[in-house]
């Protein structure tokens, strides 16, 4: 394996980091709080240790191979969880350094769980962290560093975007890497910008609207109220938020062939509809279920296309307390946690391009039972699936309720009632944050075991990075010399 490729992929990890936290170092500044200070110097150590492992023993070969490639974005994402840990842990902001981590890994994972009772009452240079975590790992910390680094934006280098991009589907061949990874950035950026400018526009002021867009960015769902997206009681400012979490939530490669107008291509993606299509039959089945609750079908709806949005796009915002919904609308919530966003979005889940590949295998199966001598392919957006996609998209299924049973066992140690133990699971697994019960949307993860945290934060990262990275951490021969 090449070791030093890694070291310095770390080393840049830790640059950017330590840029990064300069942000919160400048609000704290603006709202004059000492909590600047922590930033300031931890910012300062992580880019010092970044420069070093830069410059020492630089790598004379910028390759790697798939084992190197998702290890070194496991690693880099661990690495940013612990060094970003350490603001709120000094601070005494967040006083044990287990519930720092916890909310520093749900941060950039994007999960949105937390283990705080009061947000309110951190800092203003805190709350922007926690907010800047959604939105660095939104679109992910490697992406941005193949766009910034010349010598790691080479083709060969796939692997560390394939450990990091979500979903089963990533082009064997993308032309241009560090352009490709560019433009993924520009477009986050653009749709982030936008989306803090019509909050602007609706009277919310900057410090809350760019918090908001970060969170809504990322799916990230990390709010800067106590009553999370409820703080802002009117239809504009939900609705606004509750349309970008959606968008979001597509393809990053439908608005890519936007741009390059190529509509036609862009509309023709079978997952787009699916996704659109679960979107509206699930708001359709949830407002008609709890117009009775609301006496007012607009009401209705627009509380259940907030959720949807943000439940399926694994954002993890919340208006109000889900857990006294009907059953039949809390069902809905679950099933949809588990779906998921597109592949190559920011959102977490299973992802709908897999859902689809699995339910086309099994029709193709079928209908081999009733004509076993036929010769029948899957196939998707009219291109015939490669069997490697196949057998890794199943594999994928067997490891995910692998992980699953194992997380909900070990977290069921501590006693916890079964929607708490299994929604927490389901919850952080699939980076949505919010379960139901104990770990609802007023809800938090703050009372449970230190087990079953480290158990939740394994699944934050392998949610995030597709299973297979975190777990090649743990096969010895992985690290023996090649």
């Amino acid at each position: 394996m090449n070791k030093r490729i890694i070291l310095y992929i770390l080393g840049w990890v830790l640059i950017v980091e330590g840029a990064a936290m300069q942000v919160c170092t400048v609000t704290s500044l603006i709202y004059q709080e000492h909590e600047g200070m922590y930033f300031l110097l931890t910012g300062a150590v992580s880019a010092l240790l970044g420069l070093l492992a830069v410059k020492v023993k630089k790598p004379k070969k910028m390759v790697l191979y798939q084992k190197a490639g998702f290890a070194a974005t496991a690693l880099s994402w661990i690495v940013l969880a612990l060094v970003g840990a350490m603001p709120f842990w000094l601070s005494r902001e967040i006083p044990s350094f287990s519930d720092a981590m916890f909310e520093t890994v749900s941060g950039f994972t994007t999960t949105g769980a937390t283990i705080l009772t009061e947000v309110e009452h951190l800092s203003h240079g805190m709350l922007m962290w926690r907010s800047l975590m959604n939105f660095l790992g939104g679109m992910g910390v490697i992406v941005f560093l193949l766009a910034l680094i010349p010598r790691l934006g080479g083709q060969q280098n796939i692997f560390l975007m394939k450990a990091e991009s979500p979903g089963p589907i990533i082009g064997k061949t993308v032309p241009h890497m560090r352009h490709y990874a560019a433009m993924l950035y520009g477009i986050y950026i653009g749709m982030t910008a936008l989306e803090c400018i019509l909050l602007l526009f609706g009277g919310m002021d900057f410090f809350n609207a760019i918090n908001t867009s970060f969170a809504t960015a990322g799916t990230g769902g990390f709010g800067i109220h106590n009553s999370n997206i409820a703080a802002y009681d009117t239809y504009y400012f939900q609705t606004v938020i509750a349309i970008f979490m959606m968008l979001f939530g597509v393809n990053f490669s439908v608005y890519i062939l936007i741009l390059a107008r190529k509509f036609k291509q862009a509309f023709k993606m079978e997952e787009l509809w699916v996704y659109l299509g679960i979107i509206a039959i699930s708001t359709l089945i949830i407002g008609f279920n709890i117009m009775p609750l609301y006496h007012d079908a607009h009401e209705s709806f627009h509380q259940s296309f907030f959720y949807v949005s943000s439940i399926i796009t694994t954002t993890g915002f919340g208006i109000g307390d889900v857990n006294h919904w009907p059953t039949l609308s809390k069902t809905v919530i679950i099933i949809i946690t588990f779906i998921g966003a597109m592949a190559g979005s920011t959102g977490g889940g299973f992802k709908i391009s897999r859902m689809i590949l699995l339910m086309k295998e099994g029709r193709k199966e079928f209908k081999l039972l009733v004509h076993p001598r036929n010769v029948r392919v899957v196939k998707m957006d009219g291109k015939s699936i490669d069997h490697n996609i196949m057998r890794t998209t199943s594999v994928y299924l067997v490891v995910y309720m692998g992980i699953f049973v194992a997380s909900f066992l070990l977290v069921s140690i501590e006693g916890l009632d079964l929607v708490t133990s299994f929604t927490s699971v389901a919850a952080t697994l699939n980076n949505t944050g919010p379960g139901l019960a104990q770990v609802g949307p007023v809800g938090n993860y703050a009372s449970m075991t230190l087990l079953s945290k480290i158990v939740l934060m394994f699944d934050m990262l392998a949610g995030r990075l597709e299973l297979f990275p975190v777990l090649l951490l743990f096969i010895p021969k992985i690290w023996k010399k090649a």
